[in-house]
C-alpha cells in the first residue's frame, strides 16, 4: 500500500490528473474527518480538503519516505492547512450565508460510523500513552496549539515539549501500525 500511495504521490508531482484523482479517492473521507473533527464545520472541512489536494497538485510538496508513512505525511498537511484556516476564520469572522443555512453541516451516516471507529481506535490507544503524552497529544492535534504555546501553557521547556510530541507519536504508531487508515492490514 505504501508504494502505492507513493507512486500516485510522485505521478502526481509530475501533473498526472489520474493520479491526484486516486490519491483523492483514496484519502478524501479520511482528511474530511479529520479536519471534520478540528473545526466542527462541514464547509471548513471541504476547504481543507480542497487546499490540500491543490497544494499537492500546484506546488512541489517535500514528501520523505524515509520520514514515516504518506498518510501520516497527509494528516499533517492536513492539520496545518486546518490550522491555518482556523487562524484565518479568527482574523475574518465566518459570515453564514442564507444558502449555507440550507445546507445540512452534519457529516453522513457512512462517514459517522467510520469516524467513530477510527476515533474509538485511536482513543485507545492514546489512553496506552504516559499522561504527559496524552495531554500534549491532545493539546497539540485536537485543541491546535503550537508546541511554543504548549511548552508556554503547561510550563515546560519547548524541547520537553518536542521530544513528549516525537515519542508518543512513535508509541501510537507501534500501536495503531497493523492497521492502515482504512482499517486494512497493511502490505509491509
Amino acid at each position: 500500500m505504501r508504494e502505492l500511495d507513493i507512486e500516485l504521490f510522485n505521478r502526481t508531482q509530475a501533473q498526472d490528473e489520474q493520479a491526484l484523482e486516486q490519491l483523492y479517492d483514496r484519502y478524501e473521507k479520511l482528511l474530511f474527518s479529520f479536519s471534520f473533527r478540528m473545526t466542527k464545520n462541514k464547509f471548513l472541512a471541504e476547504e481543507v480538503v480542497q487546499d490540500v489536494f491543490t497544494k499537492i497538485w500546484s506546488k512541489q510538496r517535500n514528501f520523505d519516505e524515509s520520514k514515516g508513512k504518506f498518510s501520516s505525511w497527509l494528516l499533517t498537511v492536513t492539520r496545518n492547512a486546518t490550522i491555518d484556516l482556523l487562524r484565518k476564520q479568527k482574523e475574518t469572522p465566518y459570515e453564514i450565508d442564507e444558502r449555507d443555512a440550507l445546507h445540512d453541516s452534519t457529516p453522513s451516516t457512512e462517514e459517522q460510523v467510520e469516524w467513530k471507529e477510527r476515533s474509538e481506535e485511536v482513543r485507545v490507544a492514546v489512553k496506552q500513552l504516559t499522561n504527559e503524552q496524552q495531554e500534549i497529544i491532545e493539546l497539540f492535534y485536537f485543541k491546535g496549539l503550537s508546541q511554543s504555546k504548549i511548552a508556554e501553557t503547561c510550563d515546560i521547556p519547548l524541547g520537553t515539549v518536542k521530544g513528549r510530541v516525537r515519542l508518543a507519536l512513535k508509541h501510537l504508531r507501534g500501536i495503531l501500525s497493523p492497521k492502515s487508515e482504512r482499517g486494512v492490514l497493511d502490505d509491509v
